[in-house]
Formats: C-alpha cells, sequence, structure tokens
C-alpha cells in the first residue's frame, strides 16, 4: 500500500512569527499559502475544515480487532463487493456506510485526524496492493502521526494531550480548486499541522496517481510573514 504512495505524499514543515488562533485559521492559511507557492497562478482563496486531533494513543482502533473485520491472526477478511473490486471487510469499513462495521469505530472517532490518517494509509495510491495483516497500517499510521503530531503534558493534571491543530485544507485560484489537485479525490488530500507554542506548521500532502517510487526529502523552511 505505502510503495504506491510514495513521490507523491510529503511532510514540509515551516516556522512562523506571529501567535495563531484557532478563530482565525482560514487568515492564518491564506497568509502561508501566499508564502509557500502551491500553483501556477495567484490564489484567490482557501478552505479551511477544523479536522479534531485529541489522540494520544492507539485505543481508537480496539474495535477493528475483535468484530470480524480480522482473524485472530491479524489477517485482514477478504470478501466480495459489487463496488471495490478485491474488496476486504477492512476496507469496506472504512468506505462503505452500509457495511455493518462502519460504525464499529464511532461517528465521533471516525472524525479524528487519526483515523483520517489510518484511512489515508489503508486507501494508498492508484497502483495500490493492500496489505494482508492490519499490523502495517497501525504501526505506519503511529509512526507518522507521533512525527506530525505535538503534545504536550498538563502540569496540574499530569495527563499527555495533544497541543497540535489540524486543518483541512485546498486552495482556489480564478479557475477554481488548484491544490491539492484540481479535481475533488478521497486520496487527494492536504492537511496544515500547527504547533502553536513552537511556532511550527506542517504541510502534508498526497496527491492521487501512481507513485513514482523514489522517496522525496524536505527540510524545514522558515516563513516568516505568517
Amino acid at each position: 500500500t505505502f510503495r504506491s504512495m510514495l513521490g507523491r505524499i510529503s511532510a514540509q514543515s515551516f516556522s512562523f512569527d506571529h501567535s495563531f488562533s484557532p478563530y482565525s485559521s482560514e487568515k492564518f492559511a491564506l497568509i502561508f499559502f501566499s508564502c509557500v507557492c502551491v500553483a501556477d497562478k495567484p490564489m484567490v482563496s482557501v478552505s479551511v475544515e477544523p479536522t479534531p486531533c485529541t489522540k494520544v494513543s492507539m485505543e481508537l482502533f480496539d474495535p477493528i480487532y475483535s468484530c470480524g473485520i480480522l482473524r485472530p491472526t491479524g489477517h485482514v477478511v477478504k470478501c466480495f463487493h459489487d463496488v471495490y473490486p478485491d474488496s476486504d471487510e477492512l476496507r469496506q469499513m472504512l468506505q462503505d456506510e452500509e457495511s455493518e462495521h462502519y460504525y464499529v469505530v464511532g461517528r465521533e472517532e471516525r472524525g479524528e485526524f487519526l483515523f483520517s490518517l489510518f484511512k489515508h494509509l489503508c486507501l494508498g495510491g492508484e497502483l495500490c496492493q493492500y496489505e494482508d495483516t492490519i499490523d502495517p497500517y497501525i504501526s505506519t499510521t503511529k509512526q507518522i502521526y507521533k512525527d506530525l503530531i505535538s503534545v504536550q503534558k498538563d502540569p496540574e493534571t499530569k495527563k499527555i494531550g495533544v497541543v497540535s491543530k489540524v486543518l483541512k485544507v485546498c486552495v482556489f485560484d480564478e479557475s477554481g480548486r488548484c491544490f491539492p489537485g484540481v479535481r475533488e479525490e478521497e486520496q487527494t488530500f492536504a492537511y496544515l499541522i500547527v504547533d502553536p507554542y513552537r511556532r511550527h506548521v506542517t504541510l502534508f500532502c498526497h496527491f492521487y496517481g501512481v507513485g513514482n517510487f523514489t522517496v522525496p526529502t524536505h527540510s524545514p523552511n522558515s516563513v516568516s510573514c505568517v
């Protein structure tokens, strides 16, 4: 699955100078994309969808292990589906609202960035060969989530909490949608992940298509205009 996304998925980190407020996230995104060129034409607007991000463990996925999606070995149960050929119970749970397992992970939990990341990795790129077991999906989701998200211990409760703010974004120019991609596609996505304390922002995105099987490398950048 993951090889099908290579060369088309990336995470670039930037720094910014001013304080961040969730109430002005659209303005923040506008300024960010005015500094970071993502299209050939001038940007006109940005749509911003705040994405809940509160999870500090992988417990959200516990119900998947005991509902019939997996065999006791961790192998994903295969099945036939009219719309999704060569489907399995895991992909049906992720995509098909008619699946008996669709809400085995609750509606609120499905809205979490952690679940969205897991779903993106499971569905992969255009030439996706799905994994036979769930372990690679869980371990890769955990590692990427850990790299993208900042946490902090509450001095009073001593509990660890997420401090990052996640924004699903889409950029428009005079012709319409231009980033990420000109057409809406479930596996073409872009998120701004903001650490308001360290004043870092990560642009995490993927463009659905055929992977080029090379891993792009990016160095942290500074965007002083945000």
